[in-house]
């Protein structure tokens, strides 16, 4: 007989493993090499799929949506993810571009959040990005249609076929609505989880061309 939910709910734990400490004061002055050194270290600590972010949007009548993407890179200015321009995600992008991104680090009870406003890169680096992913990651592309109406699953087969085709064939194919977008943080949030529920956050808030620190309540 299957558990009802709220059994396995009150089964499960989380962090059962010894956490990191974090000392806010040993800190960075800018949040992108304390994003770089929490994101090795999770990679050096097995978490799975550690470049695979929540992102949140809205769309023009102000309603909340969220979906989990890949992060493509990260500069001094901006984090990077791609779409299709005609996908949900890039309709409400266009409407609002202002987003969230949450990366949650089970294996070491880390979160960073981070939200700003969203701006498309030139064409010529969402065909670089693009092409420089593998075959099936271009052959989806191809396919394109995301978030639209699919009538039946052969149709989805169909033209999945004929795009890996042309993506071993044609493997510069172009796809026009790709696209690069690029989260330029105003605020973004480091969380150390703690086992006796003493959790450390930190904020940092962009402030006249450089970042405020500031410590929150749990």
């Amino acid at each position: 007989m299957e558990a009802d939910l709220t059994t396995l709910l009150k089964s499960l734990r989380v962090w059962d493993t010894e956490l990191p400490d974090f000392d806010p004061a040993a800190t960075p002055g800018a949040p992108l090499p304390l994003f770089t050194r929490w994101f090795g270290q999770a990679v050096a600590a097995g978490q799975s799929e550690p470049h695979t972010p929540s992102l949140a949007t809205t769309d023009a009548d102000g309603h909340a949506d969220v979906r989990t993407v890949m992060l493509h890179g990260a500069d001094d200015r901006a984090l990077h993810f791609a779409s299709h321009a005609g996908s949900a995600k890039g309709r409400q992008l266009a409407a609002r571009p202002y987003a969230a991104l949450g990366f949650y680090w089970p294996v070491q009870g880390r979160q960073v959040r981070l939200r700003g406003p969203v701006r498309t890169a030139p064409a010529e680096v969402a065909h670089a990005d693009l092409h420089a992913r593998s075959t099936g990651a271009l052959a989806s592309a191809l396919v394109g249609h995301q978030s639209e109406l699919l009538s039946s699953y052969e149709e989805l087969a169909r033209a999945s076929e004929a795009a890996w085709e042309r993506a071993q064939h044609e493997p510069d194919a172009p796809v026009a609505s790709w696209t690069v977008y690029e989260l330029e943080p105003d605020e973004v949030e480091f969380f150390q989880g703690d086992a006796r529920r003493r959790h450390v956050r930190l904020k940092y808030v962009r402030q006249d061309g450089g970042w405020a620190k500031q410590l929150l309540w749990p």
